[in-house]
């Protein structure tokens, strides 16, 4: 049986982007493939089991129906780490992680295991994304950052981690290069990890479409009151703007993939915001959704007047720089629903990372 361990250099360097388009290229080439997160630090109640987000989005996009905890066998809840540090016990966790991945692998030719964080992360109680790797006998990936300096001295410190544990690397895949840079990036890169007998076995250039949440990513994550636009929820958002500017100043800012939040008192600043919507105008601009923050609802025409835009319109408690300042702090994951993001990420795999090379050194 094959198997490979994904692991990154740190959160949110595309880890589960690149593991998507891995499943769905190892899919094409072995029969009887799995999909397991050993340790997961986001998770979702799923017939009163903690399962993994990641666990669940692999589950639908691949539509694999092995038992969901032993995907994910172990979930990070709140108090999990301070309780370990109290109590621990690593063999109960070691059991626990090999038990689900003996009875996932079974009958099975290929299993893509994903990490989480970066090759430290779990140490805290003792199973960290290395000491998981070398659990279940896997080889490892490590995806990184587009970049040189940063991203060749972030892939050396954790594949230290690594090797510390004698587990091997297989190569890295270098993730997100700005298309400007990627030829001068795709040659420096590997003439780098080269010197430190490190292979490439890809470079994927970053995709701006790829990183801009939903509409809906937003509503469910700032658990949002929704007020219209239903049937819109997958508009991707690319900038937002808070409505503390006078309305003609706001028109270089609205763009058609432009979230606007602001108190609902602010109407004629959403007048403005819907005129590229309401009137018949080759003039491009308008906004893609809208936030009503300060729990203040526009008054009752307004509102129906934003609900003929189609427009999609939430509603929260916090105030406009509370919600900017949220919606900076997010990381956001692809939803199973987001097919042409999908779609995107398999043939980019494809396209840019050594498929066959990794198959080959399996």
């Amino acid at each position: 049986m094959k198997k490979v361990f994904v692991a990154a250099t740190r959160q949110n360097d595309g880890k589960t982007m690149v593991s998507l388009g891995l499943f769905n290229a190892f899919q094409k080439r072995f029969n009887d493939i799995a999909y397991m997160k050993p340790v997961g630090q986001q998770y979702r109640i799923i017939d009163g089991k903690k399962i993994d987000k990641d666990a669940v989005l692999f589950s639908k996009v691949y539509g694999l129906t092995d038992e969901p905890l032993d995907m994910s066998p172990i979930a990070v809840s709140k108090g999990f780490t301070e309780n370990y540090i109290q109590n621990p016990d690593r063999d109960a966790l070691a059991n626990q992680i090999q038990g689900a991945f003996s009875r996932l692998s079974k009958d099975k030719k290929f299993v893509l295991l994903e990490g989480t964080g970066h090759a430290g992360v779990g140490s805290v109680f003792d199973m960290s994304n290395a000491q998981v790797a070398q659990l279940v006998g896997s080889k490892v990936i490590l995806v990184s950052l587009g970049g040189i300096g940063k991203a060749i001295d972030e892939l050396i410190l954790n594949k230290a981690c690594f090797d510390l544990l004698g587990v091997e690397i297989l190569g890295v895949i270098i993730n997100k290069v700005e298309p400007e840079k990627y030829d001068k990036i795709n040659t420096v890169v590997r003439n780098g990890l080269a010197r430190h007998g490190i292979d490439v076995l890809g470079v994927i250039p970053y995709v701006n479409s790829l990183t801009r949440p939903t509409v809906a990513e937003l509503y469910e994550e700032l658990g949002a009151e929704l007020l219209s636009g239903h049937d819109c929820l997958d508009r991707t958002i690319g900038n937002f703007v808070i409505g503390d500017m006078r309305p003609h100043d706001a028109l270089d800012y609205f763009k058609g993939d432009t979230l606007l939040i602001c108190p609902g008192n602010r109407e004629e600043l959403v007048m403005t915001a819907l005129c590229g919507k309401l009137l018949d105008t080759e003039i491009s601009y308008g906004v893609a959704a809208i936030i009503f923050t300060a729990g203040l609802r526009p008054h009752d025409k307004m509102m129906n007047l934003i609900r003929s835009s189609n427009i999609p319109m939430m509603m929260v408690d916090e105030d406009s720089f509370s919600v900017a300042t949220k919606i900076n702090r997010m990381l956001f994951k692809i939803h199973a629903e987001e097919s042409q993001k999908i779609s995107k990420i398999q043939s980019l795999i494809e396209d840019y990372v050594d498929v066959e090379r990794i198959c080959s050194k399996l």
